[in-house]
C-alpha cells in the first residue's frame, strides 16, 4: 500500500514536469516564429541610436516662380555623452569656438542622456564654426545637417509669409497656416552601442530625409514688388503711422499682392514687437471705410431701381439735418444741383443719404451683407477680422444715412476689396485665396490645387456694368482724377475716413484709401490702397492715395499685358494738374508733315534728311505737355 501511495505521486509529479515542459517548448517555439520580429525590434532599441538629420522645409514660391522662401543648408552640433573621453577638453573647446560660457556645455556633455542636441548655442552653425569643431576630432561629438529657413527678398511679403521657429515649425502666416504641408520628414544616422554607450562595431545605416511640400501662391512678383515700393514711399515721404495694399483679380478672387506697413523681417522676427509681427493689417485692421464704401450704396440703389443716375437729381446745399444731426459736404457751400450721376462723381454725403433713405434700412443692409461685410472673408491667411456692423433692430434715422456714406460701421480691406471685385465684375461674390497650389517637388506632383470659389451672385450683370461706368467717370471727372492714366478705362473711388479713439472721432487723424480696376470695361485687376495718418499733405484719398494707386496700376499694366483703349474719358483737369498728351506714330513720314501734330512738345533732332526714322518715346506713348521727345531723321 504504501509503495502504490509512492508511485501514484511520482507519477503525477512526472505529468505535471512534462505538462511544464511542453509549455516551456510551446512558448519558446511561439516567440522564435511568431515574436520575433517585435522582440527582436524592442532588443535592438536598447542599442539602437539615432542622430537626427533636419528635413527641408518646403519652398515658398510666387505664380510666376520667385523663390520667396527658401532653405540654406547648415548644421548643428550634437554630442554623445558616453562616447566622449576627456569631456573637461570637449567642453573647454566648445565653449571657446561657440563663445558660450562653459557652464553652458557643460549642461550638456555631462547629460544622463543617450544622444544630446546642443540647443541653442551649437543650432545651425555657420560653416567656419562647424569647420572648427570638425577639426577637434572629438569621440561623442557630431556635426549633422540642418536646414535653415531663407527669405531671399526679406520684409517683401513678410505678413503674409510668416517666419518659423529655430526647429523650422511654422509660427505665423502661411508658414503656419499650411506648416503640416511644409514640414519635410526627418532623416537620421542610425548606429549602435552598448548600454554604456559605446558604439559597437555594426554598420550605420543611414535613413534620407523627406523634404515639405512646395507652396506656389497667386501673388505675382512684379506686381508684389510695386506695391512694396509704393507703400515704403508712402510711409517715407508722409511719415504714416501705417499703409496697406491689395491687389485682387476680380474675376476669379486671386490676390495678385498684398502688404502692410510697417512690415518686418521674417528671419530677424526677435527684433520687432509682437504687434507688428502678427497684425496683417490688410486684413486684420478694422475701421470706418470712409467713401469707397458708397460703391455698395450706388450698387445697391441701381439694383433695386431707386434711382436712375442719369434722370434724377439732388440739391446739395453743403449739409442735411437728419433728426437734429448735421451731416456736412465735403465741399463747402455743397454743390448744388447734380445728377445722381454728379453725386458719385463728386462723392456727395448728402446725395448718398438720400440714397440710403431710398433703399431703407432692410434693403441698404441686406446687400452690405451679400457683399460679405460683417463677417470673414475666409481667405487662406491667419489673423482676419470679422469688422463691424450695426444691429438692424439699432439702426435709426442717423445710422442709415451714416451708413450709406460709409460712417459709423468698421470693416477690413480684404473685404472691401472683395465686396468692390464683385460689384465690377458682373456681381459675382468669390472667396479670395493666396495659395494656388501645393506640390510635391521631386516629381512635380500636385497634391492640392486651389479653384476660384464662387460665395453668391450679389447683383445683376447690367447693374455692375453701371456701376463701373460710374467709377470710371469718377476717375475722368471726380475726386479720383489723380488715378487717371491716359490710353486706359481706370474706375475707381475714393475715401476719406476719420478715426475712432475711445468712442469719439480724432482730430486731424484719417485713414485716405483708394480703390481702382482696369481695364473699366473688363476688369482684370482691383487696387485697394489704404495710408494711415499720412502728415504733412491736404488729407485726402484723392490727393494721397490715388496717386499711390496710379503707380501700382501703371505696374500692374505693364505686367498683365492690358491693352490700351482707343475709347476713352477725356479727363477734366484742374489747373493744377499734370496734362498729358500723346505722341503720334510718325516713323516714315516727312517732318514737315508733322510738325504741326508736334506742337505739344520740345523736339530735338538728329541725323539729316527729313524721312523720321526713329523716336524716342515711341508713338502711342503719353508724357506731360511739354516734355522733351527726340527724332532721328535720315532719307
Amino acid at each position: 500500500m504504501f509503495t502504490k501511495g509512492i508511485n501514484k505521486r511520482i507519477k503525477i509529479i512526472l505529468l505535471v514536469i512534462i505538462f511544464l515542459f511542453l509549455i516551456i517548448i510551446i512558448r519558446v517555439f511561439y516567440i522564435q516564429v511568431f515574436d520575433y520580429k517585435k522582440l527582436n525590434n524592442l532588443a535592438s532599441n536598447l542599442w539602437n541610436r539615432n542622430l537626427i538629420i533636419g528635413a527641408n522645409r518646403g519652398r515658398i514660391l510666387t505664380s510666376d516662380n520667385i523663390v520667396v522662401a527658401d532653405n540654406t543648408t547648415t548644421v548643428s552640433l550634437v554630442v554623445v555623452p558616453n562616447q566622449i573621453k576627456n569631456k573637461d577638453d570637449v567642453i573647454r573647446d566648445l565653449a571657446k569656438i561657440l563663445d558660450v560660457n562653459e557652464n553652458k556645455i557643460s549642461e550638456h556633455v555631462n547629460k544622463k542622456s543617450s544622444v544630446e542636441i546642443i540647443h541653442p548655442e551649437g543650432r545651425k552653425l555657420s560653416f567656419a564654426i562647424a569647420d572648427k569643431i570638425n577639426n577637434l576630432n572629438y569621440d561623442g561629438v557630431y556635426l549633422l545637417k540642418e536646414g535653415k529657413r531663407s527669405y531671399p527678398y526679406d520684409t517683401l511679403l513678410s505678413h503674409s509669409i510668416g517666419y518659423v521657429g529655430i526647429d523650422n515649425q511654422g509660427l505665423s502666416g502661411l508658414e503656419l497656416k499650411y506648416d503640416k504641408y511644409l514640414t519635410g520628414t526627418n532623416g537620421a544616422i542610425k548606429y549602435y552601442s552598448d548600454a554604456k554607450g559605446n558604439k559597437l562595431n555594426k554598420s550605420s545605416i543611414y535613413v534620407e530625409p523627406t523634404d515639405g511640400l512646395d507652396l506656389y501662391l497667386t501673388i505675382n512678383y512684379n506686381i508684389q514688388s510695386a506695391v512694396e515700393r509704393e507703400l515704403n514711399n508712402a510711409i517715407s515721404k508722409y511719415n504714416a503711422d501705417g499703409a496697406w495694399a491689395i491687389v485682387m483679380n476680380p474675376q476669379n478672387g486671386e490676390i495678385l499682392a498684398i502688404s502692410s506697413k510697417p512690415d518686418f523681417s521674417p528671419s530677424n522676427y526677435k527684433n520687432y514687437d509682437i504687434e507688428t509681427i502678427n497684425r496683417n493689417l490688410a486684413i486684420w485692421s478694422t475701421y470706418e471705410p470712409g467713401s469707397t464704401f458708397k460703391i455698395i450704396t450706388l450698387a445697391a440703389s441701381i439694383e433695386e431701381k431707386t434711382v436712375d443716375l442719369l434722370k434724377d437729381t439732388f440739391y446739395d446745399g453743403g449739409s442735411v439735418n437728419v433728426e437734429g444731426a448735421r451731416i456736412r459736404c465735403w465741399k463747402a457751400g455743397g454743390h448744388g444741383s447734380q445728377t445722381y450721376l454728379e453725386v458719385v462723381q463728386n462723392s456727395c454725403n448728402p446725395g448718398f443719404v438720400s440714397l440710403g433713405n431710398k433703399l431703407g434700412k432692410e434693403r441698404l443692409f441686406k446687400y452690405i451683407k451679400e457683399f460679405g461685410f460683417g463677417s470673414k472673408t475666409g481667405i487662406d491667411l491667419n489673423g482676419e477680422s470679422n469688422g463691424i456692423l450695426f444691429n438692424l433692430d439699432n439702426v435709426g434715422p442717423v445710422e442709415l444715412a451714416t451708413t450709406s456714406f460709409g460712417q459709423g460701421i468698421s470693416v477690413t480691406a480684404i473685404q472691401q476689396i472683395t465686396a468692390v471685385s464683385a460689384a465690377i465684375n458682373g456681381g459675382f461674390l468669390y472667396k479670395p485665396y493666396i495659395v494656388k497650389r501645393i506640390v510635391e517637388p521631386n516629381t512635380g506632383e500636385i497634391i492640392l490645387e486651389n479653384s476660384p470659389k464662387l460665395m453668391r451672385n450679389v447683383i445683376s450683370k447690367e447693374t455692375s456694368q453701371t456701376v463701373r461706368m460710374a467709377l470710371e467717370t469718377v476717375v475722368a471727372y471726380g475726386t479720383g482724377r489723380n488715378a487717371y492714366i491716359e490710353g486706359y478705362r481706370i474706375g475707381g473711388k475714393t475715401g476719406t475716413a476719420q478715426k475712432v479713439k475711445n468712442g469719439v472721432y480724432m482730430t486731424g487723424n484719417y485713414i485716405l484709401s483708394f480703390v481702382g480696376f482696369l481695364p473699366a470695361d473688363n476688369p482684370k485687376a482691383v487696387i485697394y490702397v489704404a495710408i494711415d495718418n499720412p502728415k504733412g499733405v491736404v488729407q485726402y484719398g484723392g490727393t494721397v492715395s490715388a496717386p499711390i494707386a496710379k503707380n501700382i496700376m501703371i505696374d500692374v499694366i505693364e505686367e498683365l499685358n492690358i491693352k490700351g483703349s482707343d475709347y476713352t474719358l477725356e479727363k477734366t483737369y484742374n489747373w493744377y494738374d499734370t496734362k498729358y498728351a500723346k505722341i503720334p506714330n510718325i516713323i516714315g513720314s516727312n517732318i514737315d508733315d508733322v510738325k504741326k501734330n508736334l506742337k505739344d512738345f520740345t523736339i530735338e533732332y538728329a541725323g539729316n534728311g527729313k524721312i523720321i526714322k526713329e523716336i524716342s518715346p515711341s508713338g502711342g506713348t503719353y508724357i506731360p505737355i511739354g516734355s522733351t521727345i527726340k527724332i532721328l531723321l535720315g532719307n
